[in-house]
């Protein structure tokens, strides 16, 4: 529970230390004393949004401390570890958040500086904040329904639901979309296979634009090129003794002779003859050459036929690289068909995930309906109970739980109704309701969920507004029996309300200096008597007031 508040330079409090004991606590005040600063510096230990304005005027920053004495294994201890945090050395978890007058603002978790947003992540499971918002939004069916799973304790079953429902939806999207690409896809497909084909056809082979191109130039200049090999063959061997052959063979016998005279000259004279076998050779290639030279323009049409295939393939299937590329393009393509061709078997798998998926949601949604069914039956008789006791005997609450599209939550909706009095007919809660009547409502519906509720401090910001007399009564009464399983405080104007509170606290504003300053008293008996006269009649000093007041804290605790 919540074991202490400090307060420091927030809005029209200076310096403020509130204790929050167990049982019910009141937080009581003259409108304007500074109340609604409580409730927000417990706003921000939450994670709530740090707002410079709150800062006090002339303070460079606003301080708001908290202890809570919580069980080991809190998800709250468990987060203030897990961030490199502690606990106090008395055990207590403290929480500090800083605002700054320049807009920047800090929170520490058990001395660890951490976002606000891991605050925010906790703030359910340390503190449940009732106010006159909650009454406005019990109007809304996500609401009317979050209750009656609360009070059924139904979350685990939800959020099974939500799991199958989720996978459902995806498997949904997945075959949805394998679908609505069906078209696209088997264009795809076809123009992988016309190119396979295509390229299949023409069984383009590495390298081979480089050979087809000199295919093409030797047939295009063929007659040139039988004229330059026959000069060049007859200038090597024409059998003249002035060709380069026999010229050769003369300078290496030459040598050779000479040789016999030098023998440094053997190994240029080695070097002369086999210069001349060499020149022999190429005459020989060169006659092999020439008798392969044709002039064939089928043959050169056939080739430049050829060079526009390959540059056509190239362009479509590898634009910007050769006909290499064009092989790697065919593996790719048939990776890609096998893919494409299994659409068929990916959308048969989809749909019977679908249909297997649908069953087991409407199973789970159909046990999820009748769980709220019964919960919505028993949480109606529990807080109807709770009405016959709030001067509103002859109310009758149902819980209403009918079917609608399945959806994150189940396939429900679910409806509160309620008759106000005998003979109405019942009506959804926000119309049939008055704002006390609602306020009555709320609170009877946190009076039976009391029970189902693992939060250890709840918060209640003037919810008894619009009632007053002995319903009023019944609200102080209903209110200090929840402070018997948790710990409660209220911000209440009702003096019936803060008779019953086991710890009252009184905020006070001072506006005779510059500033306005509001200090904050925990209250003795005799002074929880002056305070509850003032509120009764606004004379904390008359007999009158100060006897009724007698009268109600007798009433509250006799």
């Amino acid at each position: 529970m919540l074991e202490e508040l400090r307060i420091a330079d927030l809005g029209v409090i200076a310096r403020a230390t509130v204790p929050c004991g167990p049982g019910l606590s009141v937080l009581t005040g003259e409108t304007g004393a500074g109340k609604t600063m409580v409730l927000t510096a417990l706003a921000l230990l939450l994670g709530g949004r740090a707002d410079p304005g709150l800062v006090r005027p002339g303070a460079a920053r606003a301080v708001v401390e908290g202890r809570w004495r919580l069980p080991a294994g809190h998800p709250a201890v468990v987060a203030t570890l897990e961030a490199g945090g502690d606990l106090d050395d008395d055990g207590a978890l403290v929480v500090v958040r800083t605002v700054g007058a320049e807009g920047r603002s800090r929170a520490v978790l058990g001395g660890a500086g951490v976002p606000a947003s891991l605050l925010a992540g906790l703030a359910d499971e340390l503190v449940a904040v009732h106010g006159q918002a909650d009454q406005q939004r019990l109007s809304r069916p996500a609401v009317q329904r979050d209750l009656v799973d609360r009070y059924a304790g139904l979350a685990p079953q939800v959020a099974a639901y939500r799991l199958v429902h989720d996978r459902l939806v995806a498997a949904q999207t997945a075959a949805a979309e394998v679908t609505d690409r069906a078209a696209e896809r088997a264009t795809e497909a076809d123009g992988l296979r016309h190119g396979l084909e295509a390229l299949g056809a023409l069984a383009p082979v590495p390298g081979e634009e480089q050979q087809t191109a000199a295919l093409v130039a030797r047939l295009t200049h063929a007659e040139a090129l039988a004229s330059a090999t026959a000069e060049a063959y007859a200038r090597l061997t024409d059998g003249e003794e002035g060709d380069a052959r026999a010229q050769l063979v003369s300078a290496g016998r030459l040598l050779q002779h000479a040789a016999e005279l030098d023998p440094t000259l053997t190994d240029l004279a080695d070097r002369v003859a086999e210069l001349a076998l060499l020149a022999g050779d190429v005459a020989s290639e060169l006659t092999s050459y020439a008798a392969g030279l044709v002039v064939d323009p089928a043959a050169l049409a056939a080739a430049h036929e050829r060079t526009s295939a390959l540059a056509a393939a190239v362009r479509r299937y590898a634009p910007g690289q050769d006909a290499a590329a064009l092989d790697a393009w065919s593996r790719a393509a048939i990776v890609r068909l096998t893919e494409l061709d299994g659409d068929e078997d990916r959308r048969e798998q989809l749909a019977a995930a679908v249909t297997a998926l649908a069953g087991e949601r409407a199973a789970l949604a159909a046990q999820l309906t009748a769980s709220r069914q019964d919960a919505g039956h028993r949480l109606a008789d529990a807080a109807g109970a709770e009405l016959a006791g709030l001067a509103m005997a002859g109310a009758r609450l149902e819980v209403e739980v009918s079917p609608a599209e399945p959806g994150p939550f189940g396939a429900d909706v679910v409806t509160l109704q309620l008759a106000a009095h005998p003979g109405a007919p019942l009506r959804p809660v926000a119309r049939a309701a008055s704002g006390g009547e609602l306020s009555r409502v709320m609170l009877a519906l946190e009076v039976a969920l009391a029970g189902a509720d693992d939060v250890a401090t709840m918060v209640f910001d003037e919810v008894d507004a619009g009632v007053g007399g002995g319903a009023a009564v019944e609200v102080g009464r209903r209110l200090a029996a929840l402070g018997h399983r948790h710990q409660v405080l209220v911000v209440t104007h009702l003096p019936q309300v803060a008779a019953f509170a086991d710890h009252h606290v009184r905020v006070v504003k001072d506006a005779t200096g510059d500033v306005t300053t509001s200090t904050v008293t925990v209250l003795d008996p005799a002074d929880r008597r002056g305070e509850l006269a003032r509120m009764l009649g606004g004379f904390d000093g008359s007999d009158a007031a100060l006897g009724t007041a007698a009268e109600l804290l007798a009433l509250a605790h006799g």
